[in-house]
């Protein structure tokens, strides 16, 4: 499988294959090599359809039936690549050679890449194409760069200040403690304190313990499990214990969640009923909700469990079968490639879950989560020891 863009006799080029055979689109009009205009392109494919857009200029290439995910395993290139022999034949036009220009404010899957001296993993022969300690966004939150003889100042926008305009001014003098979060209140010209996982309190100065884990709609906890390598992957299991007043919510996905291809185990309620999707590969995937009524969301401890054996799905509610379902017959995808990731209530702070799980789950969870237990593990997971923020004491009370 590949994706590659590319520049073809002044025309930008888009071409993927999935595995069963290649897409080229191309645009309509040519980047003219003047070495004075910064273009916008934008290229993609959702699916197995694919779309070039250069300068507002769209192009979509119809799909037709075939396979519809990426899957490369491979680095990521800018600009050329290590070696000419890792070019596929059908990803360009005519013999490969290196791209000669300038590139800035590359955003893959909605993420920005660094094109820094340290962040990439290699590379070779750059320079900058700004010629000024400025650079690209150098100055944060559209603050306006200046060159001095020193190097050079930001004048900021009047809601941030700091050396480079990163810091909000509601947040400059802040009180927040250990690892926490800032996060500003223009309207009020204030703040609140997000706490890391272990700490609580207005200022999330009090450190705390606990086992059973308590959401409030912007929590999250992210567990790397640290037997991952040694995981027989077609027959994995998770279980977990709940409670919750409300009808929509994430309460677990084992899984990267960075991109459209990541394999998946979900859980999470949707209409006030248990969802559970998993995801082996391809999205070849049908959601599994538990069609008998049955409220999740009474406030009650709920014991979940999810049995994976190779594309057969087993959903235990409370120690009774509730589905069984073989979600691919063929059984063209039979393990779960995880990444030995699992998060608990939602995602990091800013991604939402909707946009993570693709609609799959609304919201984030709100209640408590206690007792997670992995494969056959012996031991309940260490919520304790992993990463998180916003989450609470469950032990006692409400």
């Amino acid at each position: 499988d590949f994706l590659c863009i590319s520049l073809v006799n002044g025309f930008i080029q888009l071409r993927y294959n999935l595995g069963d055979k290649t897409v080229i689109l191309q645009t309509f009009q040519k980047v003219h090599a003047n070495g004075n205009t910064w273009h916008s392109l934008k290229a993609g494919r959702v699916g197995n359809e694919g779309y070039l857009d250069l300068d507002g200029i769209n192009i979509t290439q119809k799909a037709s039936p075939g396979m519809n995910a990426l899957d490369t395993h491979t680095d990521f290139f800018v600009g050329g690549v290590s070696s000419l022999n890792l070019v596929n034949s059908m990803a360009v036009e005519n013999e490969p050679t290196s791209f000669t220009g300038c590139i800035r404010e590359i955003v893959i899957n909605n993420r920005e890449l660094k094109l820094t001296v340290t962040d990439p993993k290699g590379g070779a022969n750059i320079g900058d194409c700004d010629g000024t300690v400025c650079g690209y966004a150098v100055c944060k939150n559209n603050g306006t760069c200046q060159v001095e003889n020193s190097g050079f100042s930001c004048s900021c926008p009047a809601e941030w200040t700091g050396s480079t305009c990163e810091q909000s001014i509601h947040c400059s003098q802040n009180r927040c403690g250990s690892q926490a979060l800032c996060i500003p209140q223009p309207t009020s010209f204030s703040y609140v304190c997000v706490c890391a996982l272990g700490w609580s309190g207005k200022y999330c100065d009090s450190k705390i313990k606990f086992f059973t884990a308590k959401f409030v709609g912007n929590s999250y906890i992210k567990y790397i499990d640290p037997y991952y390598g040694k995981r027989d992957l077609q027959h994995s299991r998770i279980s977990v214990n709940f409670t919750t007043g409300q009808t929509e919510g994430l309460i677990v996905w084992m899984g990267k969640g960075e991109d459209e291809d990541n394999d998946f185990l979900a859980i999470g309620l949707a209409n006030g009923t248990l969802k559970v999707v998993v995801n082996l590969g391809e999205r070849i995937s049908v959601p599994l909700i538990h069609s008998r009524y049955f409220t999740c969301c009474d406030e009650r401890w709920h014991f979940v469990t999810v049995v994976q054996n190779q594309t057969c799905i087993k959903v235990y509610l409370d120690e009774e079968l509730i589905l069984f379902e073989d979600i691919d017959p063929q059984r063209r995808y039979t393990a779960l490639n995880y990444g030995g990731v699992c998060y608990f209530g939602g995602f990091e702070i800013g991604r939402r879950v909707n946009i993570v799980t693709t609609g799959l789950f609304q919201k984030e969870f709100v209640g408590k989560i206690k007792d997670v237990v992995l494969f056959q593990d012996s031991k309940k997971i260490p919520l304790m020891k992993a990463e998180g923020y916003n989450v609470y004491n469950g032990n006692y009370g409400n």
